[in-house]
């Protein structure tokens, strides 16, 4: 049963490469996979005499460090779930998650954090600390509790376990939460190992925050799993300024990010050059859209074949990727071809279209979350005919190659952060001065998309954009505020009388002379 977990393959790479390299923090320390093992396990054994136990939801809001790390595999040790949380969400954003979750203990850095603490103590969520005091100590929790490894080494891992608990945004409601368990990720690790060939030689630099499913299994359980070796950045988070050479100080041999990270990195290149770059294997592209040109620059700036990806957090990330050169074309502009499930291209009955013909994506397979949590009516349109439907438009090439062509669905994708676009809505409209409010998408540059709005004010008030953006501020993650306010009298309409985000973006977007069509991606 443990090859079907992700717990199993963890504890066969400890067993198989223990004085590899498993993870280091950049200039500070490293640690080998039969390390971090122990780590794990002494950090499981203190949330279990917490009374953490099956079941229970542990939620987690950490910068990308060690000690993120070591909880996030003790809490699935326990055959407990963990869900991590992005540090930035305000008091507010923190309630509705930890709630929604059902989440039973909140984890934290030792310096804490005050929104998640705040949202934490209003739910009678108890809160406890870790900390990894030097790097030969073992991590240390506060309250502390009475640590039995024999406890822990009693506990055996299920494949049903739910491991794993994220959110993903939804269009015409609050985000939705999708449990992944252990064999959801145990597969999906499986799957991201054999289309990019990781062994225990390859080492990769974690640019994406690992609250995310794209860095969480892409970047670090995959490599984990597959024996590799992780750095982790000594600002627990991205920095242009000491990638390359973290990437060369530790060997690494691909890396994964979003086109986003892409674009900072090639500006970077462009005005203060390395001296050398590493020999990579691959880069990788996903998360969001890659323009070719991009592709283009990244392949010839850096000397490394670019591989455009298509993920979701229910597929627990990935659902396919144009292979490496050895076993067959990359093709700027698609995602490539499905790598360990099923994918057909389905129309509005069910049926499977042929090649060439758009219609939705969707998927089935092992790596395939079993549904959204007390949500029937969303399991209800996702599941249908036998298939998850993604509410992403495409086609299939003669070749088996994935073209995305559009969205069904109206998340705003900045960087790679799905934003709900629902969810800007209903902090515009509670801003005692607004009447009506929209938010949506438009084309940038730098982040694929970025979100703007448009808002009515209330008769005989007057409302500025600075005063909208410092209301939203108060109101949602920094990611989530829009960059451009419009303010008007009213808004574009369908002829039945319904304002679509869609026409009133085309309505705005009319009045910025450097507007372009937008592009839709994975």
């Amino acid at each position: 049963m443990e090859s079907v977990t992700l717990t199993g393959l963890l504890k066969k790479a400890a067993s198989e490469f223990p004085e590899r390299r498993a993870i280091s923090v950049c200039g500070k320390f490293d640690f080998t996979h039969a390390r971090l093992n122990e780590l794990v396990e002494h950090a499981a054994s203190h949330l279990v005499a917490a009374g953490v136990g099956p079941g229970d939801v542990v939620a987690l809001t950490f910068p990308n460090s060690v000690e993120f790390v070591i909880m996030f595999l003790a809490v699935i040790r326990c055959r407990a779930t963990a869900a991590p949380l992005n540090s930035a969400y305000t008091a507010e954003e923190f309630e509705f998650y930890l709630s929604d979750s059902e989440s039973k203990l909140l984890l934290t850095p030792q310096g804490g954090n005050d929104s998640a603490q705040a949202a934490a103590y209003k739910l009678n969520i108890p809160h406890v600390t870790a900390t990894l005091p030097s790097p030969n100590s073992k991590i240390s929790l506060s309250p502390s509790s009475e640590a039995n490894l024999e406890s822990v080494s009693k506990i055996t891992n299920d494949p049903d376990d739910v491991a794993l608990f994220l959110h993903t945004s939804g269009t015409t409601s609050r985000p939705k939460g999708v449990p992944l368990t252990q064999l959801n990720l145990a597969s999906s690790v499986k799957n991201i190992m054999s289309v990019y060939k990781l062994t225990h030689t390859d080492s990769t630099v974690v640019v994406l925050p690992l609250f995310h499913v794209h860095g969480l299994v892409a970047g670090l359980l995959s490599s984990l799993g597959a024996g590799a070796a992780v750095a982790l950045p000594a600002a627990g988070r991205f920095s242009a300024s000491t990638f390359w050479a973290d990437m060369k100080e530790y060997g690494a041999t691909w890396y994964t990010a979003v086109p986003t990270i892409h674009q900072i990195i090639l500006d970077r290149h462009l005005s203060k050059p390395e001296r050398s770059y590493p020999e990579l294997r691959f880069i990788r592209s996903c998360s969001a859209s890659l323009a070719p040109s991009i592709l283009e620059r990244l392949e010839k700036c850096f000397g490394a074949p670019v591989l455009e990806a298509y993920a979701m957090t229910e597929a627990s990330h990935l659902m396919a990727s144009n292979p490496l050169l050895e076993d067959g074309p990359h093709k700027p502009g698609s995602v490539g071809k499905p790598v360990g499930q099923e994918m057909a291209i389905l129309d509005g009955n069910g049926v499977i279209q042929k090649e060439g013909v758009s219609g939705e994506v969707c998927i089935r397979g092992p790596n395939v979350t079993k549904g959204y949590k007390n949500n029937p009516e969303a399991n209800k349109q996702a599941f249908q005919f036998g298939w998850f439907h993604t509410g992403d438009l495409g086609y299939l090439d003669s070749d088996g190659y994935l073209h995305l062509v559009g969205r069904i669905k109206e998340l705003i994708n900045r960087g790679g952060e799905k934003i709900s676009p629902i969810e800007v809505d209903a902090v515009l409209i509670s801003h005692p001065d607004v009447a009506q409010a929209v938010a949506f998408g438009v084309p940038d540059d730098k982040y694929g998309e970025e979100i703007n709005c448009a808002v009515i004010p209330r008769e005989e008030v007057k409302i500025s954009e600075g005063e909208v953006i410092e209301f939203c501020k108060k109101n949602l993650a920094t990611f989530k505020v829009p960059k451009k306010v419009f303010t008007t009298d009213s808004l574009p309409k369908t002829a039945s009388g319904k304002i679509q985000r869609r026409i009133v973006a085309e309505h705005f977007l009319t009045q910025i002379s450097t507007a372009k069509v937008p592009k839709f991606g994975a």
